[in-house]
């Protein structure tokens, strides 16, 4: 946000010293606790052009305290804090929210085509707890870079081939007796993950009955013996026939796969995810052979003595990109992908949302993209995130191991609703209170999700998650909550508080100066969230600015002021910070319910 101070300030430097350059831009910092003023100016960063720190301070100081919107100003040492007067604060801010709003946007020049995978779940099972954060983390990233003035692309690769796919069909073929989602009244990817765990029992007990009747193989472990069990070699020959286009195995591939598809949909929609293209690996598997052919006779690549293809990537080791047999191995596909990807969309720069187990794999990835030669290989991100944990039993899961995704939405809307029950809910229509705690419950574990770093693994407590009060999802929200609450009333009453007709002047007092300053910051928090490809500063800055507004709350009666006058500005204080609670909660993806 633009302050007139600021902007007369570099003028000034401008024009008292030579060397200060015409783009250079004054960034106001948050005044340090304990002491007295709304903003602090770093005079470091100006010094070199200014002789030193100290003369630039003192002639930051010497100018503002001699201008109209400046109340007071201290210096320390390199520092001057600034006291702006209530009116000039406001404004600048908050009086009008709908510039503050779009400063958020880079300008033209500094906008870019962006594009972004995440998700990419296998059709063997329906999405866990691990895709959800990964689903998070994609769409808010998607959303806060389309915010900020990027144009995004969000793309799905959908692992929809191969042995895993095999072992969910097969076992439905064994045990399935010719049911559907519809006989069963399951979810199609339930259904099919429900075979994929038969098929993983059934597995089990082959292989205990193999090294029952064979000793030597005790200490064999499952995957040596795989294709010595029946059930692992007609699973190989299925494979087998997939891949040579055998008509029933496709036709049962297609069937099973369209019920996982459909079961996707109704998830991704519940998160509100829509993809702008879904690739699917039964498409793109064979691609990448021919650019590792160019690449090995561009000596990019070399062959070893077993005729496997490699590339030595020095201290990132030796990398196969071919076995020996001539098949590809899965950077082989990623290499044809990442063209593919590139020729299709023509992006500045892509970013893959992938856990940090494959760290190594993108870095030797991006590292023989920029061997291959291709101009566009330096703008290759991998967004690079820890495991999610559930403190034990807190959940239930269909397949025992992980927790299913739209387990976790259930459980955590159901929690939403109870909580909202405790707050008076149950006056509420059945559909609207479920309505309530599918906005609350969602919005609670997507802000969790965000509140951390990336790459930290974290523990998820959803009971804590819903928590109305505390560094929570609810805790914002609620905050949105009341003020539409308040402005409902004030309307209600016939209470007239557009920011054009009031008296922003009359707003001096700590709290109310307080939230102004923290409204202040919203733009640059979007804009360093973006350029960081990290949320969580975002998260961290709406909780602050849920604190500051329940300060003034609690300290500045707003219905209750002394005044008409001071009701109709306090309302538009706050009616400002609702419009930014909610961009900020709708630029991470989460929906704001009108109560709460």
């Amino acid at each position: 946000m633009e302050f007139v101070f600021l902007s007369d300030l570099e003028k000034f430097l401008r024009s008292e010293f030579s060397g200060y350059p015409a783009t250079a831009t004054l960034v106001p910092e948050r005044c340090p606790n304990g002491m007295a003023g709304d903003f602090a100016l770093n005079c470091f960063r100006i010094g070199r052009f200014c002789g030193n720190p100290v003369r630039a301070a003192e002639a930051v100081a010497g100018f503002l305290k001699g201008h109209p919107d400046i109340e007071a100003v201290e210096v320390i040492k390199a520092f001057v804090n600034v006291t702006v007067k209530a009116a000039a604060l406001h404004r600048d801010t908050v009086a009008a929210v709908d510039r503050l709003l779009d400063s958020a946007r880079f300008p033209e020049s500094e906008r870019r085509r962006i594009l972004i995978e995440y998700s990419a779940p296998n059709t063997n099972k329906p999405q866990h707890l691990g895709h959800v954060r990964n689903n998070t983390l994609g769409m808010s990233l998607a959303s806060l870079l389309k915010r900020v003035g990027h144009e995004v692309i969000e793309i799905n690769l959908v692992n929809d081939r191969g042995i895993h796919i095999c072992k969910s069909m097969i076992a439905y073929q064994r045990f399935g007796n010719g049911c559907t989602p519809q006989s069963t009244g399951m979810k199609g990817d339930h259904l099919v993950g429900k075979f994929y765990v038969d098929y993983n029992k059934a597995l089990s007990g082959e292989i205990a009955a193999l090294k029952a009747s064979h000793p030597e193989l005790a200490d064999k472990n499952s995957e040596e013996l795989f294709l010595q069990t029946e059930l692992g070699a007609a699973t190989q020959k299925m494979l087998q026939d997939w891949e040579a286009g055998d008509p029933e195995v496709r036709a049962l591939w297609k069937k099973m796969n369209a019920w996982v598809f459909e079961g996707f949909a109704q998830t991704y929609a519940r998160m509100g995810i829509h993809f702008d293209h879904t690739y699917l690996e039964s498409e793109t598997y064979l691609l990448g052979k021919d650019i590792i052919a160019d690449g090995l006779a561009r000596g990019i690549f070399a062959r070893r003595e077993d005729g496997a293809v490699f590339c030595d990537l020095g201290k990132l080791g030796r990398k196969v990109v071919l076995r020996s047999d001539g098949t590809s191995v899965y950077i082989t596909q990623d290499i044809g992908t990442t063209l593919r990807k590139f020729e299709d969309y023509r992006p500045d720069s892509m970013i893959w949302v992938v856990g940090d187990e494959q760290n190594l794999h993108f870095q030797m990835l991006f590292e023989i993209m920029k061997r291959l030669g291709y101009p566009w290989a330096g703008n290759l991100h991998h967004l690079s995130y820890g495991m999610v944990n559930l403190p034990s039993g807190k959940m239930k899961s269909r397949e025992g191991t992980v927790v299913d995704a739209d387990d976790l939405f259930d459980e955590m809307a159901g929690l939403a609703v109870e909580a909202c029950r405790e707050r008076g809910g149950d006056e509420l229509d059945p559909a609207e209170l479920a309505e309530r705690g599918e906005i609350i419950g969602l919005g609670a574990l997507k802000f969790m999700l965000l509140k951390f770093n990336p790459k930290t693994t974290m523990m998820f407590d959803p009971a804590a998650s819903l928590k109305f009060e505390g560094d929570t999802g609810p805790y914002v929200q609620y905050a949105a909550a009341r003020i539409h609450s308040i402005e409902r009333k004030a309307a209600e009453r016939g209470i007239d508080f557009a920011s054009d007709r009031v008296d922003w002047s009359l707003l001096d007092q700590p709290a109310e100066k307080a939230l102004a300053v923290t409204a202040s910051f919203y733009p640059g928090v979007l804009r360093q969230a973006a350029e960081r490809r990290d949320c969580s500063g975002l998260v961290e800055y709406l909780l602050e600015l849920g604190k500051a507004f329940n300060r003034f709350y609690r300290e500045c009666p707003v219905l209750a002021a002394e005044s008409p006058e001071l009701v109709a500005s306090r309302l538009a204080l706050a009616e400002a910070v609702r419009c930014l609670l909610t961009d900020g909660l709708e630029t991470l993806t989460i929906r704001v319910p009108k109560a709460m």
